[in-house]
């Protein structure tokens, strides 16, 4: 298998440019690539890491890219039960940027969340969505059900 690094930044590049188009971000690719990063690791964070593996085997290399970028797998994963505190997660893996990129709101945040999940349906099959969905908190169920058919 050769691996072709050309055709992975550019099929990044084109996911990006859709994604931030359809976050309504404009161009900002910067912007949108900081609120995939930080959905992704946020989520990577909250389900087991055989889940994980299972996602991302899935996933185009651009996407494993960006999931397993400074993963450091834990015993031990954050106790997160409600949108909000799953919210709070998304802001501290985006850092300094979740000021600017989340604008101190969590339907911002929320909507951002929703979309991602969405866009991600295209990669992921309806098995392993429902697997996802199935050993989330029920609060956090929603984020993954309401967008599982799309």
């Amino acid at each position: 298998m050769a691996l072709n690094f050309n055709q992975y930044a550019a099929e990044g590049n084109a996911f990006l440019k859709n994604y931030a188009k359809e976050m309504n971000l404009g161009e900002d690719r910067d912007k949108a690539g900081r609120i995939l990063s930080s959905i992704l690791h946020a989520l990577r964070d909250i389900i087991p890491t055989e889940e994980s593996l299972q996602l991302i085997s899935q996933f185009p290399m651009f996407l494993k890219a960006i999931y397993v970028n400074g993963w450091t797998i834990k015993k031990e994963r954050p106790k997160i039960k409600k949108m909000a505190e799953f919210i709070d997660l998304v802001r501290k893996h985006d850092g300094v940027s979740a000021v600017n990129d989340f604008e101190y709101s969590d339907d911002v945040a929320e909507q951002y969340i929703d979309t991602t999940f969405i866009l991600l349906r295209k990669y992921i099959s309806l098995g392993e969505m429902e697997d996802i969905r199935d050993g989330l908190p029920k609060d956090l169920k929603t984020m993954i059900y309401s967008n599982i058919m799309f």
